[in-house]
């Protein structure tokens, strides 16, 4: 275990690493959220920095119960490595992507197989994959036969999904919804953790390694990654643009830029990982010190299979166990759950609820794959994302707003709507846990977020 507490990386940038997890100036955080607001067309909120709470989330105008507060994209985030089995979604905005035949065809096949979702097969190809077929309850001739498209399904039409976009390094992990979606993914990201032959990594096998330690671990760490990659990412573009003297390469020319591409991520609110994760209830308190070095070593053993995969020595600093351990706790504390509604059980519950004798006719193809899906029919993509708005939104334990997906919602956007009338000015809050829990276990569950909730409810409700 001491092993984690040498990390050369640290010692050797630690005033860089000190600037780069320093909270950015006030006019600076107030400039880019304006900037951030004006590019995501959210006229109705505004960011409004202060010494008190960091920032907080105010209204531009006057909303009703269940108005749309916010639309917000992604910063980062990541599909649970578990999920992949069950859900085929776009790398990149993660709407489901192919078609109901495929989705289900694709999830009977894998989950029969019991095949790893790292290295599961594209949809193009799903039959190249050591076969299983005594273990399939359907035969494999009609599984094949919904994948590949030649069967297709009573109304399945009325369900369209985009067609499956490969990955441009020719990975079989990463799928899109679109060029664009496949592009974007590329260029923020996935072009240096892809493992396919058009991979910017220095060692995709250690990169396997990675991906196979986090899957066995905490898929945390792909999001970590993701951070990590963006930022090395949106550094070398800054480099291409000229933006760096060229002509002089000490740190203290590169340092300015690093800095630059990292401000995204600046304006997130982070503590050290093995600092705030709560503490389970299995481990007793006095067991906690242990358990908080075995997460630090965890995030070590981590950082040094991406590191080994992905090291770009003009970035150095990003490498350290201090920013690793910081750049998880910032989804520790502010992660949004990312769940997408699965178009599957919209197809069968419009199967359920046709007249009877149209509903009749089709169950007689329908039948036999919702019984070979079981309970599972109906399973959400499901993962963890950070929302650079949504993030910025203040606990109350009676909150005006919500995270709630709307029917329209059919990617993996937050989207934030109003739970009562909210006044123009009014501070738009949300809760961060279960507000019906009582004082004590409220304000138990919120010391994980470094501060004791002081909103009108706790006030009146506190011994």
């Amino acid at each position: 275990m001491a092993e984690a507490a040498i990390c050369p990386i640290d010692a050797q940038f630690s005033g860089e690493i000190s600037t780069l997890l320093s909270s950015p100036p006030l006019p600076q955080v107030q400039e880019y959220f304006e900037a951030l607001v004006s590019e995501r067309q959210c006229s109705g909120i505004k960011v409004i920095p202060d010494s008190e709470h960091g920032k907080g989330v105010h209204s531009q105008f006057d909303f009703e119960e269940n108005d749309l507060v916010l639309k917000d994209r992604m910063l980062v985030g990541a599909q649970h490595s578990s999920n992949k089995i069950d859900c085929l979604v776009c790398s990149f905005c993660f709407q489901f992507i192919g078609s109901i035949e495929l989705q289900i065809g694709r999830k009977l096949y894998l989950e029969e197989l019991g095949v790893s979702p790292f290295n599961e097969c594209g949809p193009s190809d799903q039959m190249e994959c050591s076969s299983s077929s005594e273990k399939i309850n359907l035969s494999q001739d009609i599984i094949q036969s919904l994948m590949n498209g030649s069967l297709q399904l009573p109304y399945s039409e009325k369900f369209r999904l985009p067609s499956a976009v490969p990955c441009p390094g020719g990975c079989k992990e990463a799928y899109y919804c679109s060029k664009s979606c496949a592009e974007a993914d590329w260029d923020s990201f996935h072009s240096l953790l892809c493992i396919g032959r058009g991979s910017s990594a220095l060692n995709t096998e250690a990169l396997l390694k990675f991906v196979k330690h986090a899957n066995e671990t905490n898929d945390i760490f792909i999001v970590a990654a993701k951070v990590i990659s963006f930022t090395v990412l949106r550094y070398r573009k800054l480099k291409q643009q000229g933006k760096l003297d060229t002509s002089k390469s000490s740190s203290s020319c590169i340092f300015p830029l690093l800095l630059e591409a990292w401000k995204p991520v600046s304006m997130g609110f982070k503590k050290r990982w093995w600092d705030c994760i709560a503490l389970p209830e299995d481990v007793d308190s006095c067991d906690e010190s242990e358990f908080r070095m075995q997460i630090k070593d965890l995030a070590f053993e981590s950082l040094q299979l991406l590191k080994e995969a992905i090291y770009d020595s003009e970035c150095a600093p990003l490498f350290s166990l201090d920013i690793y351990g910081h750049i998880i706790g910032m989804f520790e504390l502010n992660n949004l759950d990312l769940v997408v509604a699965s178009p599957v059980e919209d197809y069968f519950l419009y199967i359920d609820d046709l007249p009877p004798s149209q509903k009749k006719e089709a169950e007689k193809i329908t039948k036999s794959f919702l019984d070979a899906l079981g309970d599972d029919y109906s399973i959400s993509c499901e993962g963890t994302a950070f929302f650079p708005l949504q993030s910025c939104m203040n606990h109350s334990c009676i909150p005006n707003a919500k995270a709630f997906k709307r029917e329209e919602d059919r990617d993996g956007q937050a989207i934030i709507v109003a739970l009562r009338p909210i006044l123009k000015g009014e501070e738009i809050t949300i809760s961060y846990i279960d507000e019906d829990l009582t004082y004590e276990e409220r304000q138990e569950l919120l010391a994980d977020y470094g501060f004791t909730c002081k909103c009108p409810k706790c006030i009146e409700e506190r011994p």
